[in-house]
């Protein structure tokens, strides 16, 4: 799994953990810090200590011989005083005059009696009492040899820094263990933690993206018994939503069908009517050959009827056929496939008393999706025809450019209300009406989002509605992320 570079986008999951162990870093820095520079000022402190302590003995050691410039007797104080040293190591002892003279050093040959001593070991005589030199691991610190006004003299110690910084390496060796082990652990135990707390959203996340992708499910009741602080709550509030939403869609699935046995029941109805008026006169042209067969006048007119009547018969199954059954080239529509609609609301204008104007200016055939396309024309011509007033007249203007196609369904009614327009214009999207009022409409709305129309709707104001249907060809549609 491959994570953005903004931490904000990080799951809680490792943000969580990096947090407590950022925050454990830090803390053990300071802490560190803290131990350190106590264990280096107590260290400093006993160092002084102990220096002053002996080089003060020493110094009081060294004063008669000093006075008398007595070098042999120097040596011999330095010798010993080196040999029972245990400050720090005390590697070199150094006694000079007020001038910086070297009376007497525990390494003569390196500091020869009466040379003057080094710039860097007498910068020492007037420093502090006690300098150190962390880089080098060593110290130095001096005492003044002698009272008054008029001292004797210096004493000079350098000693050995080694063991103490050994000490404070190993202090900080076992900080630093320590707290890296302290900050696994507890950004591990923040991580189960987190992952615990997680838990219940991964489960609500996961059933969420079920009810996305069309399944509403419910929640298992073993979840919730798991959880009985908020997100038990949460997870019966998400279930009382899912079962809402089971019973929505099956009342939408049962309005739907209903709205269909409907239609069929009044195209049945006029597909009965349209076939059984000419069943009379096809019926009456029979009987007349059979009489007077012989007659090529009475054959001639009696075959013609015959003729003009199976071709209307043929016309209105066709018309069924192309509309309620999907046929082998359904990428596209015709100019044909819109004419054969007359046949299929002929009936509903007939008992309306409505009129058509039908003014279909399409090409052979256009790169869109036929059958949605005369399932919604349909709809909204039965429906025009039901809302138009005896002696009105219903428009269908259908034409087509670079774009795809757009289809008008004029009527004379009273006007679409708003909460119908509204449903249509939402494209399946809008709750479904109450009692089922509206959801040819809404059917509509279904189908349009499918091809990826649009529809324009004006309402005059004194009456009369034009909707208009814009289907993209197949190959303008846009194309929508999952």
């Amino acid at each position: 799994m491959t994570w953005p570079l903004r931490p904000r986008a990080w799951p809680l999951a490792i943000t969580v953990p990096l947090l407590v162990a950022g925050l454990m870093t830090a803390v053990g820095s300071a802490i560190s810090s803290s131990v350190l520079a106590r264990l280096a000022d107590d260290q400093e402190a006993q160092l002084r200590q102990l220096a002053g302590a002996h080089l003060g003995s020493l110094a009081v050691a060294l004063a008669p011989h000093l006075a008398r410039q007595d070098v042999w007797e120097t040596f011999d104080v330095l010798d010993h005083a080196r040999q029972a040293a245990s400050v720090a190591s005390t590697r070199l002892l150094i006694v000079t005059l007020p001038d910086a003279f070297v009376v007497a050093a525990s390494d003569p040959m390196a500091y020869p009696v009466g040379t003057a001593l080094p710039p860097a070991l007498a910068a020492h005589l007037d420093g502090a009492d006690l300098a150190i030199d962390d880089g080098r691991g060593v110290a130095w610190s001096h005492r003044l040899i002698g009272t008054g006004d008029a001292p004797l003299g210096h004493i000079l110690a350098e000693m050995d820094m080694a063991p103490l910084l050994a000490v404070r390496h190993e202090v900080l060796r076992t900080l630093v263990v320590t707290n890296a082990g302290l900050t696994l652990l507890l950004a591990a135990v923040g991580y189960g933690l987190v992952a615990r707390l997680l838990r219940p959203l991964r489960i609500l996340d996961a059933y969420v993206e079920r009810i996305r992708s069309g399944s509403v499910e419910p929640i298992p009741a073993r979840f919730i018994a798991e959880e009985s602080s908020e997100f038990g709550r949460l997870f019966r509030r998400f279930n009382a939503m899912a079962a809402a939403m089971a019973e929505r869609e099956a009342l939408s699935a049962r309005l739907a069908d209903e709205e269909k046995l409907a239609l069929l029941g009044r195209l049945a109805s006029g597909m009965a009517h349209e076939v059984n008026n000419p069943l009379g006169g096809l019926l009456t042209a029979v009987d007349t050959l059979q009489r007077h067969g012989a007659d090529d006048a009475v054959r001639h007119r009696s075959t013609a009827l015959l003729e003009r009547g199976l071709r209307g018969i043929g016309h209105v199954v066709r018309a069924a056929l192309v509309v309620y059954k999907e046929p082998a080239g359904a990428g596209a529509l015709s100019a044909a496939d819109l004419d054969d609609l007359q046949f299929l609301i002929a009936h509903e204008a007939q008992r309306r008393r409505t009129r058509l104007i039908w003014d279909n200016r399409m090409p052979e055939s256009v790169a869109v999706d036929g059958t949605a396309v005369r399932q919604m024309v349909l709809n909204l011509l039965l429906n025009a025809c039901r809302a138009s007033p005896p002696g009105a007249a219903v428009v269908l203007a259908a034409t087509t450019s670079a774009m795809g196609v757009s289809i008008t369904i004029r009527d004379e009614g009273p006007g679409l209300p708003m909460d119908m327009a509204e449903v249509l214009a939402s494209r399946g999207t809008a709750p479904l009406p109450q009692g089922g009022r509206g959801l040819g409409l809404w059917t509509v709305g279904r189908l349009l989002d499918r091809v990826g129309g649009g529809v324009d709707i004006e309402v005059g104001p004194a009456g009369g509605t034009a909707i208009t249907l814009t289907i993209p060809q197949a190959e303008r549609r846009p194309r929508h992320a999952a």
